[in-house]
């Protein structure tokens, strides 16, 4: 098989006017690069100008950090201040799953790994139970057991940082891990934190959402996949779907068809964090 043409990936905000697009596209073109995927988003409720340009790596001549470099002059002539990012696909993504004892969100992110559809490396699999240890393992990936025994919270979650903080993954997903992160944890893993809400928020939040939904006579039921933050739930949102059901359906069998959605819902917005897809402003996100 062919290795995939390297490329780098800028992704940018900005305070919108004239003349952007033809900034960012002259640097580039000043410098030979070849531009082989271009998205553009401007929003009129913020004035705020998006994008996200893919450039062939054998164009250009400096490395990425070269272009990191020279396109932070770009950057700050556009007031762009924090708000841009470049990114190297020939730099392996790196992610960190957390769990719980529902494994159908981790058996599905392993198949995708296994099978080549995702491209990421898991660099381990960390449980507050032990449930989904032998499956890691089977796969070849470091299962670290941390319990979170009442009144040790705070112990528990400074393991799992440093065990986190061991790869310095570019995501470490939430896949149904049932702890709340502390408000420290979230701001370090900010960006890179992603959970899984099994309901279409901002309804249903919190505890048994598909009871909630079932009570409620809802039709429809989905999940959400966002960036986790201190406010519970509430973080920007990458990705939505739902699947319908209907009113001879039970709280039982609204859990197994959520299940399917939360699973393909989850793996479509790791893909598009670890493609640099998604650019996130205020509580707000836009995904190329």
């Amino acid at each position: 098989m062919t290795a995939p043409e390297r490329r780098y990936v800028i992704t940018f905000g900005c305070p919108d006017r004239t003349g952007i697009i033809a900034r960012i596209s002259g640097f580039l073109a000043e410098h030979g690069g070849w531009i082989v995927e271009a998205a553009y988003h401007t929003d009129p409720d913020t004035g705020w100008f998006f994008t996200r340009q893919v450039v062939r790596a054998d164009s250009l001549p400096f490395d990425a950090d070269g272009l990191r470099a020279r396109f932070g002059e770009v950057a700050a002539e556009l007031s762009a201040e924090s708000n841009w990012q470049v990114s190297d696909t020939g730099e392996r993504r790196r992610a960190v799953i957390l769990v719980s004892k529902a494994g159908h969100c981790l058996y599905d992110l392993l198949g995708r790994v296994a099978s080549g559809e995702l491209e990421v490396d898991i660099a381990a699999v960390i449980g507050n139970h032990e449930s989904l240890a032998d499956i890691t393992r089977a796969h070849g990936i470091p299962f670290h057991h941390v319990p979170f025994p009442a009144g040790g919270k705070a112990e528990a979650f400074e393991h799992v940082r440093k065990l986190v903080g061991e790869h310095d993954p570019h995501a470490v997903v939430l896949a149904r891990f049932m702890q709340i992160l502390p408000a420290d944890l979230c701001r370090e893993w900010a960006g890179r934190a992603i959970n899984i809400h099994h309901s279409f928020l901002p309804s249903f939040i919190g505890a048994k959402p598909y009871h909630q939904a079932h009570t409620r006579g809802v039709k429809l039921v989905g999940a959400t996949c966002h960036y986790v933050t201190a406010d519970l739930d509430a973080g920007p949102i990458i990705e939505q779907d739902v699947i319908r059901v209907g009113h001879g359906d039970s709280v039982e069998d609204m859990v197994r068809k959520g299940r399917d959605i939360e699973k393909v819902t989850l793996a479509r917005g790791l893909r598009w964090h670890l493609e640099n897809r998604v650019l996130v402003h205020g509580n707000r996100t836009v995904v190329f």
